[in-house]
C-alpha cells in the first residue's frame, strides 16, 4: 500500500512520473547500525574532502583505539587535540569533535532508540546544536540512517540539479522555490530527492528523458557575474 501511495504521489507530476519509469525502482538504502554520534564525527570528518582522504582519516583514527574500533564520546574526549591532528583533522573538525562527543555525553545528540522516537525537525533542532553540524547533514542522517520518507534537501546540490535538468529549465532553482514546489510531493519528498539524484546520474548516460515544455515558472539562482578589475 505505502509503496503504491508513493508512486501515485510522484506521479500525478507528468516530469516526475517519466522520471520514475527511467530511473526504475526506489531503493534507497539506509545504515541503521550506527550510534548518531558515529555517523554525526564520520560527517564531521567528510566535510570538504574528497571521500577517499576522509576514510583513511578514519582509518586512522579507529587505529588509535583498541581492536581498532570506532571511538566511544569518552574515548574521544580522553583523545588530545595533537593526536586527532596527527591523523588528519583541522583545527576546526578537532573542535567538532570535541563537542559532538560532549553533547552526546550530556544527552542533547541523543542514543539510537531516543532519536527514532523523535519527529523529524526536533532532530534538526538538537543535532544542529553541535558545532559544525548543519541542516544538510541532519537531513542526510533522516533518510540514509533513519529512513524518514518525508525529508526535501532543497540545499543539495544534486537534488537542485536534478531539478534543473529534468524539468529543463536554465539556471538552478531556489531552495526557497523548490521548497515550495515540492509540497506537491507530501509526505514522500525523500523518494522525490532520490529520483532527483538518479536524474543526474541518467543525464550523464544519455538516458535522462527530454524535459516537457513549457518548462514551469520556477524562481532561479541567477549565475554569479564576475566583476573586471577596472585598470590603474
Amino acid at each position: 500500500m505505502k509503496a503504491r501511495s508513493r508512486k501515485a504521489t510522484l506521479s500525478a507530476d507528468p516530469v516526475m512520473a517519466s522520471l520514475v519509469q527511467a530511473a526504475g525502482r526506489y531503493a534507497l538504502r539506509t545504515e541503521d547500525e550506527r550510534t548518531p554520534f558515529e555517523s554525526l564525527a564520520r560527517a564531521i570528518a567528510h566535510q570538504q574532502l574528497n571521500g577517499a582522504v576522509a576514510q583513511r582519516i578514519l582509518q586512522r583514527l579507529c587505529a588509535l583505539y583498541p581492536a581498532g574500533a570506532f571511538p566511544t564520546p569518552s574515548a574521544l574526549q580522553a583523545t588530545t587535540p595533537e593526536q586527532l591532528r596527527a591523523v588528519g583533522f583541522s583545527f576546526a573538525k578537532v573542535r567538532a569533535l570535541y563537542d559532538l562527543a560532549e553533547k552526546t555525553s550530556a544527552g542533547i545528540v541523543p542514543t539510537g532508540p531516543v532519536l527514532h522516537a523523535l519527529d523529524d525537525e526536533t532532530i534538526v533542532e538538537r543535532l544542529t546544536a553541535v558545532r559544525g553540524i548543519g541542516r544538510w547533514t541532519v537531513e542526510m542522517l533522516l533518510m540514509f540512517q533513519l529512513g524518514r520518507p518525508d525529508v526535501w534537501p532543497v540545499d543539495d546540490f544534486g537534488v537542485r540539479n536534478g531539478f534543473r535538468l529534468a524539468y529543463g529549465i536554465r539556471q538552478m532553482p531556489t531552495p526557497r522555490a523548490l521548497r515550495e514546489f515540492g509540497e506537491r510531493w507530501r509526505p514522500h519528498r525523500s523518494a522525490a530527492a532520490w529520483y532527483l539524484w538518479r536524474a543526474v546520474d541518467l543525464h550523464r548516460t544519455g538516458k535522462l528523458p527530454p524535459p516537457r515544455r513549457p518548462a514551469p515558472r520556477i524562481a532561479q539562482q541567477k549565475p554569479l557575474k564576475l566583476r573586471r578589475k577596472s585598470t590603474p
